[in-house]
């Protein structure tokens, strides 16, 4: 996750503080100077630190608390707030239509990730149902173009540029006029940067915000600058009126801390993070869910995003019969595979529930689990369709066993590991048989015939513990409305609760 180090560290502050008998002053301050240790070693600004513990303590006055009252539930409480109103500019962005041609504009340093920020953004909004394209306004750097040609060309995005052409304003406007009359909706133009400021870079930038009249101007920030961000943003802000930041590299930023408040402190609006080099490794920024992820409290709003992202709403009832049927094969294991990759980074998901510290997923297991799920999946793609849509385990017998590592050219040990996972899953699967499943258009049903009860016997042990047992897992049942999307979530997650044990 994104500041992994500090959200478990702040956990670990919150857990300590709630694990205390009593909730007296040096409880309190010891739970306010952990977390202050840890925004300061994330190269948060000093004095948003100080301000924030400042509030705090005004807020909790342990004192003046009535007996009766969670002081725990208050505290917590208002670290959340103070965290939110740090990072919350409480200025919105600019938010593009679909339908109405919008131009954004791209600034940034040399090395910043711009050019691939560029592509997301646009790859992002094309998943929305938005036509983007991109241009390349950049002749600064000696293969600029080359890089934004080969990402929009892997996207599927239209693009324009010139090998040619050395001025990036007459660039940028040939690009923008040639895809407004494509009724492209989204025209993403990227800029040239610099290795550091200079006045060269700031009057080019404001030639081509004139020329190209951008609805939003983006400033892509690389987040192990740390506190040099505030300089930083303020200079662009003065040259071009920044209306949005995109945060970059925050996957490896310890000091990644800095760049978000410093922004927050310009009244520019954090939007995207970029959480890693992948076109889809690029995160919606939005405060609260943000600092709730921090808190390890989880995101129910962006987890369910992206399991109706990767599950079209109309396959979970279909899937869920042949579950309550008990026809759990490893052609459905092979598709709930497939989902899960396509969720994004498994820290990612898991820090976006509750009681999941960014912790629990340690450093290397990520791409070791992922690596395994693609291993059986080649093995699986070796089989007949037989194999993959019988219910009995026992059809995979030896002289099947050979040749499917064969075929897949994987160790015979590694198709028999893959066979155990598949008897595991059908193990927990099984427990799902006999549950009454409503028909199409009636989903929400599902919610009278599924309780707390029976969802604690589906759910793998280890996720059940650490949602916080029979009583967690109630509350958490209230908060997401009904169990159709807790079972939603055991739809793509049921292969995550072996994976990494």
């Amino acid at each position: 996750m994104v500041l992994g180090e500090l959200s478990g560290s702040i956990s670990r502050a919150l857990a300590q503080m709630s694990n205390a008998t009593i909730i007296d002053e040096k409880v309190l301050n010891d739970c306010l100077n952990e977390i202050t240790r840890a925004l300061l070693k994330a190269d948060v600004h000093f004095d948003l630190v100080k301000n924030m513990t400042i509030n705090i303590k005004k807020i909790v006055n342990l004192d003046d608390l009535a007996a009766g009252h969670n002081k725990r539930r208050i505290i917590q409480q208002a670290i959340f707030n103070e965290l939110c109103k740090m990072l919350d500019t409480g200025k919105p962005s600019f938010i593009p239509k679909k339908g109405k041609t919008s131009v954004i504009m791209f600034v940034g340093l040399q090395g910043s990730g711009k050019t691939t920020s560029c592509t997301k953004y646009a790859y992002y909004h094309q998943k929305k149902g938005f036509k983007p394209a991109l241009v390349c306004a950049d002749t600064f750097r000696a293969g600029a173009f080359d890089q934004l040609k080969q990402n929009a060309t892997k996207a599927k995005i239209p693009f324009y540029g010139s090998y040619m052409e050395s001025d990036p304003v007459k660039i940028a406007i040939e690009g923008v006029e040639r895809f407004k009359q494509e009724n492209c909706d989204l025209i993403i133009v990227d800029t040239s940067g610099r290795h550091q400021q200079e006045a060269s870079l700031f009057e080019e930038m404001r030639q081509l915000a004139e020329s190209t009249k951008p609805d939003l101007v983006i400033f892509v920030m690389d987040s192990s600058i740390g506190q040099a961000a505030f300089s930083q943003a303020q200079a662009f802000n003065r040259s071009v009126s920044v209306g949005a930041v995109i945060v970059t590299k925050t996957e490896g930023a310890a000091k990644g801390g800095g760049a978000l408040s410093a922004v927050a402190a310009t009244k520019s609006p954090v939007i995207f993070l970029g959480t890693g080099e992948h076109m889809d490794e690029f995160e919606v920024f939005d405060v609260k869910p943000f600092v709730s992820r921090l808190l390890g409290m989880g995101d129910w709003s962006g987890f369910m995003e992206k399991i109706h992202d990767v599950v079209p709403m109309d396959q979970q009832p279909e899937l869920l019969q042949k579950l309550s049927e008990g026809q759990f094969t490893m052609r459905i294991m092979y598709e709930q595979f497939q989902n899960i990759l396509n969720m994004g980074p498994i820290s990612q998901v898991f820090s976006m529930l509750p009681g999941f510290s960014a912790e629990l997923m340690p450093k290397g297991r990520e791409k070791e689990s992922q690596s395994k799920i693609k291993r059986y999946m080649t093995i699986m793609d070796s089989m007949t369709n037989e194999e993959l849509d019988s219910t009995n385990p026992k059809i995979m017998n030896e002289s099947r066993i050979m040749r499917v590592a064969r075929g897949s050219g994987r160790q015979l040990r590694d198709v028999m590991e893959m066979l155990e996972e598949y008897k595991r899953l059908a193990k927990v699967w099984g427990k799902m048989k006999g549950l009454k499943i409503p028909k199409k258009g009636e989903m929400s049903a599902l919610s009278r015939n599924m309780n707390a009860q029976h969802m604690s016997k589906v759910l793998p042990p280890q996720m059940l513990k650490q949602i916080g047992g029979m009583g967690g897992l109630q509350n958490l049942m209230k908060q997401m409305g009904s169990s159709k999307d807790m079972m939603g979530m055991l739809g793509n997650m049921g292969g995550m609760g072996g994976m990494d044990q």
